[in-house]
């Protein structure tokens, strides 16, 4: 596995120009994994100790933090993610704060389950950022308060343990805890600024949740479902045709490069587990010049299985949501769209319904990973 990569240490003041232009990142391994946090899929910042300077619902807002050096408030600097005051000792003659002294978030995962990898972005906080930062994470069923998650009980399990951390760098840390959780607790040792919080991972769904729906979005993101490969990413993640609601824009599908050659582009998904799949959208919505002109769909049903076409090759609308009823039902756990020649769609959805082998497989991960 590629190892974890954060930085130490401040980043140059900023001396105009592009904001970005001495940003400290690298390429980690998680990335394309579902964000667990994404506010789309209901994730909130719960609460924080202290958000003097700049307000704690900033860290899971989409995209890049941004930065305006001549926008100042009351407050001072307003800035783009999760700022705290300046901690202080008990006195004149210790005038320092201790060593446990620290400040602190609750964040509520919008799909509860087993967390791979978390970046802490100290973008645009390069004198200002914490000294380090530690992350715990726990499981409570339904929807506790923060008093419920502060409780003496309640029991958190280490992350990410207490480490040095850079200024305007995203510091990356890849987790192993096989666990399924639903709320985190972000650290800062001793105060600063965080401008982003993502949680990348797996979605673990409830199977009692998904039983009692009956018939529901077999590759959501939500509900378990993951895009495993595809041919091209150039413009926009695949993840985003199984993410929440309709897309909004043309970069909340997914779309690929112009081809010059005579293939077609592709996605393979992994459902939650074993379904049967009743009825099909696949939605180009906001794609108008550069939507897929034809696509089909194949479905397995095992790593070794061959691939059976489900829905021949069909002709797509720009900006349109088709709809389709498969003349009966297909069994599988995986699922492949093919795109022809390129260009994108916005999001796939399959419906239908967990096979009893499928259920029972589900509970099983669930029940083993702690939920």
């Amino acid at each position: 596995m590629t190892p974890t990569r954060h930085f130490t240490g401040d980043a140059s003041p900023y001396g105009g120009g592009d904001p970005y232009a001495d940003y400290r990142t690298a390429d980690f391994p998680f990335i394309s994994l579902l964000d667990l946090a994404d506010r789309r899929l209901g994730a909130g910042v719960v609460a924080a100790n202290d958000e003097f300077f700049a307000e704690r619902e900033n860290l899971l807002k989409p995209g890049p933090a941004e930065f305006d050096p001549e926008r100042f408030g009351h407050k001072g600097k307003i800035m783009d993610g999760w700022e705290t005051r300046r901690r202080r000792g008990a006195g004149a003659t210790e005038p320092h704060p201790t060593d446990e002294d620290h400040d602190w978030a609750l964040i509520r995962l919008g799909a509860p389950g087993v967390v791979r990898g978390l970046v802490v972005d100290t973008a645009h906080f390069r004198g200002n950022y914490p000294q380090s930062v530690s992350v715990e994470a726990t499981s409570l069923p339904g929807s506790p308060s923060p008093e419920d998650l502060l409780a003496p009980g309640v029991a958190w399990t280490p992350l990410v343990p207490r480490t040095a951390v850079g200024g305007h760098a995203a510091n990356g840390f890849v987790v192993d805890a096989e666990q399924r959780f639903t709320h985190l607790r972000l650290n800062q040792h001793p105060d600063g600024g965080i401008a982003r919080l993502r949680v990348y991972g797996e979605a673990v769904p409830d199977p009692a949740w998904l039983a009692a729906l009956g018939t529901f979005d077999l590759a959501a993101l939500e509900n378990g479902g993951q895009v495993e490969d595809a041919s091209d990413r150039f413009y926009s993640p695949a993840t985003n045709t199984v993410a929440p609601g309709r897309s909004h824009k043309m970069d909340g599908g997914w779309e690929t490069r112009r081809r010059r050659d005579k293939g077609n582009d592709w996605i393979r998904y992994r459902l939650a587990a074993r379904s049967e799949i009743r009825a099909v959208e696949i939605d180009t919505a906001y794609l108008k010049g550069n939507a897929a002109g034809w696509a089909t769909l194949s479905v397995s049903d095992g790593e070794g299985e061959e691939w059976t076409e489900i829905l021949p090759r069909t002709r797509l609308q720009p900006d349109t949501n088709h709809r389709f009823v498969l003349p009966e039902p297909v069994c599988g756990t995986r699922v492949r769209i093919d795109i022809f020649p390129d260009g994108g769609i916005s999001r796939l959805r399959l419906f239908g319904s967990l096979t009893e082998a499928g259920a029972a497989r589900l509970a099983a991960r669930h029940q083993e990973l702690g939920g």
